[in-house]
């Protein structure tokens, strides 16, 4: 199977650096590293469309918070089955689709919570909350697609 560039930059780091990994535990830091560039451009998108949907458009912050958090969950899910997990050719497609928008449901539920608790209970300005909630959604999505795509 041909290396993409992502791949190749990883192994050459871990070279320079003296690192010597089994293939499988080099495979997941590749893996990660490739979910972290998905999860950063995930987040920018959100970010970025709450803020236009809040400031801009004027709606309440769970609103903005989880349509953004919608828009952004549809590329992360393109981006992560093209490019980060080694989804399974022969399972069926709409059940890991189904799959992914459940666990994707849990982390919207579990990001509006911690936005609300951030900025209405403990009054946190509204973008930086959205940056704690990114933080911990993103290691529960990161486990739940690993398990359930691949």
């Amino acid at each position: 199977m041909k290396e993409d560039k992502t791949t190749k930059l990883v192994k050459k780091c871990l070279n320079r650096l003296h690192i010597k990994l089994r293939k499988k535990q080099e495979n997941l830091l590749i893996q990660i590293f490739k979910f972290g560039i998905v999860g950063a451009t995930a987040f920018f998108i959100d970010f970025i469309l709450l803020y236009l949907f809040k400031e801009k458009f004027g709606l309440n912050i769970l609103v903005a918070n989880t349509l953004s958090f919608c828009i952004s969950t549809i590329y992360n899910y393109i981006a992560s089955v093209k490019w980060v997990f080694e989804v399974k050719k022969e399972a069926n497609q709409k059940k890991q689709f189904v799959t992914f928008i459940i666990f994707s449901v849990i982390g919207l539920i579990l990001n509006d919570i911690i936005m609300f608790l951030s900025t209405d209970v403990l009054n946190i300005y509204y973008l930086l909350a959205k940056i704690i909630a990114t933080a911990i959604v993103m290691v529960f999505n990161f486990i739940t697609r690993k398990l359930f795509l691949e």
